[in-house]
């Protein structure tokens, strides 16, 4: 029997250790960990550093982008990114908190899922406004368009409303 993969975009980031783990260690030890779910990683970008958004006295963060097949449904790779969140010690407070490991549905295939009545809200609501998420993104899949604008990701990054300090390491 064939599997039937969905591709996927998923976004990374962190900016608290997690024992002896680095921000830089855990993204890309997470990256290992969606591997081990049957996630195939197809394009991975380059990391980047990214000030916290909204500003804050919170650490820098490590950002990243990955292109992947998943045999799984919307909700269901959701449950898994929550899954390896918590395998690095993430706990959910407040939004906006520091947190040694995010890890964001991007795109499911195109779909559109804009209340998140059964699913995730898809595509990610506020990927169009973080050069965070929308850098990496370009680099594995530069030709990508906003399933609901019909937007490029260069005009999404042209659009931003100020530099948001991000770099590639």
């Amino acid at each position: 029997m064939n599997e039937i993969f969905s591709r996927v975009v998923i976004a990374f980031g962190s900016n608290l250790p997690f024992g002896e783990n680095s921000s830089r260690d855990i993204v890309s030890r997470a990256l290992v960990r969606l591997k081990n779910h049957e996630i195939r990683i197809l394009e991975q970008s380059r990391w980047y550093r990214s000030a916290p958004v909204p500003r804050s006295n919170q650490p820098d963060f490590i950002n990243g982008a990955v292109l992947a097949e998943s045999p799984c449904g919307p909700a269901q790779l959701l449950a898994i990114l929550h899954d390896v969140e918590d395998d690095f010690g993430r706990i959910r407070r407040t939004r906006n908190e520091a947190r040694t490991l995010d890890l964001d549905l991007i795109d499911f295939a195109g779909l559109v899922n804009e209340d998140g009545g059964r699913g995730p809200i898809l595509p990610h609501p506020r990927m169009r406004d973080r050069a965070f998420v929308l850098l990496p993104l370009r680099d594995v899949v530069p030709d990508w368009r906003h399933p609901v604008t019909g937007e490029s990701v260069d005009e999404m990054i042209a659009a931003l409303p100020e530099p948001m300090h991000v770099e590639p390491l």
